[in-house]
């Protein structure tokens, strides 16, 4: 038996992130079980950025302060290698300290929001090297030298990182990212004092039995090709792909509690995304609006998205949504025969409303938007005025604003 292979029997992968797992239990209140799964695995996963052909970002956000951020990015510090932990640098110093590090750091950056907030100056360049060194290979073109003696050159900006933050992030690294929503810890919810002379042995004990482990499954990992579970694909499952390869790697119960926590995750991210409002737009249309419906007058969809409970289309930059501002999103997506979406001009018995088709929108509600509910929508057309085979439930799109209630208990036309 080679050393290799007598470590390999002496370490029991599954118990090690059991044992991860249960430090964090001991210091930080996670929002779901699935988050202390994702976070374990994020940990190992540190270990292992070497093999893998990208890297999933870790986000700690809440909207308060006081919801166990910090801590929690502390006792990640504790378990991954070469950790260094910063509130604020700039991206040149961000690149020089992937360069200099003897193997590969991980970088933790706390109140994340003070670089990407709304009194934030210009962090372009902090979030290009964030965005570029998700995948292996990410670098960026520097200049570097003294005063005009100065010549270009590529710097790696490929490394883990954990973000804690109020608020949210930009799109572009949230996508990213695997999204621990933090909450304040209620009265019943206790953890234990976190003392760094005491605690922090403990996780680096934690972190170089991590690294051994590591060692022993690291040729395995980087051949490997975890499946997913169904559903999840494209970046989400660019996110995952490292950390279930972790999982599998470890055995025991990881794999299954790691693609629970794969989905639950991915879902509760989609769901609590609010950069992209054209999806939201589309994905209310189709499931609250149109429901069913071959065609829409404009001023009937208004009517409709503007009376949804906790939507946004009340305030938009401080104005309910209009004609033109719908127009303008809608014609950010195509038509199946690849034409921006527009309103256009159809007869009903009150006139000849401008509206949209039903036909126009399928590409990109089939695209973009999430798979609509399991339930169908037949609850929801019950309460929906809708306009099918030319003819409006009501007189005119006037008449729906004053009549919304009314309209609502009619039978309506099935859609043709």
């Amino acid at each position: 038996m080679t050393s290799t292979e007598a470590l390999t029997s002496s370490i029991d992968g599954a118990a090690l992130l059991d044992e991860v797992e249960a430090f964090h239990r001991r210091f930080n209140v996670f929002p779901s079980e699935s988050a202390y799964v994702a976070v374990a695995l994020w940990d190992a996963h540190a270990h292992l950025i070497d093999a893998f052909d990208g890297t999933a970002r870790l986000a700690f956000l809440s909207p308060e302060p006081g919801s166990g951020k910090s801590r929690a990015l502390e006792i990640v510090e504790t378990l991954t290698p070469n950790a260094a932990i910063t509130v604020n640098a700039s991206a040149n110093a961000l690149f020089r300290l992937v360069e200099a590090t003897d193997g590969l750091p991980t970088l933790l950056f706390d109140e994340i929001d003070t670089v990407f907030g709304p009194k934030a100056g210009d962090n372009e360049p902090v979030r290009g090297f964030l965005n570029s060194g998700y995948r292996r290979g990410g670098s960026s073109l520097r200049c570097v030298g003294d005063g005009s003696n100065q010549s270009a050159g590529w710097f790696s900006s490929y490394c883990a990182v954990a973000m804690a933050g109020l608020g949210s992030l930009p799109d572009t690294i949230l996508t990213r990212s695997v999204i621990i929503r933090m909450r304040k810890r209620a009265p019943n919810e206790k953890v234990s004092p976190y003392r760094r002379r005491t605690h922090e042995k403990e996780g680096h004990a934690l972190r170089d039995r991590l690294a051994k482990w590591a060692d022993t499954v690291r040729d395995a990992v980087a051949e490997a090709w975890p499946e997913m579970p169904e559903g999840v694909t494209d970046r989400p499952a660019d996110v995952w792909e490292p950390l279930l390869a972790v999982a599998d790697a470890a055995g025991g119960h990881w794999p299954e509690r790691a693609r629970a926590a794969c989905l639950e995750l991915v879902r509760a991210a989609h769901e609590g995304d609010d950069s992209s409002l054209g999806i939201r737009l589309l994905t209310d249309l189709r499931d609250k609006v149109f429901c069913g419906a071959d065609r829409m007058p404009t001023a009937v969809i208004l009517e409709c998205l503007l009376s949804l409970d906790d939507s946004p289309w009340v305030d938009l930059d401080d104005k309910p949504l209009n004609a033109r501002t719908l127009a303008r999103m809608l014609s950010a997506y195509v038509t199946p025969a690849n034409k921006p979406i527009k309103p256009r001009t159809f007869r009903t018995a009150s006139g000849t409303p401008k509206g949209y088709y039903a036909e126009d929108l399928a590409d990109a509600w089939l695209r973009y938007c999430p798979p609509p509910p399991e339930e169908s929508a037949t609850a929801a057309t019950a309460a929906t005025p809708q306009v099918s085979g030319g003819e409006s439930v009501a007189d005119s799109p006037d008449s729906i604003r004053n009549t919304t209630a009314e309209t609502a208990t009619l039978p309506l036309p099935v859609a043709g």
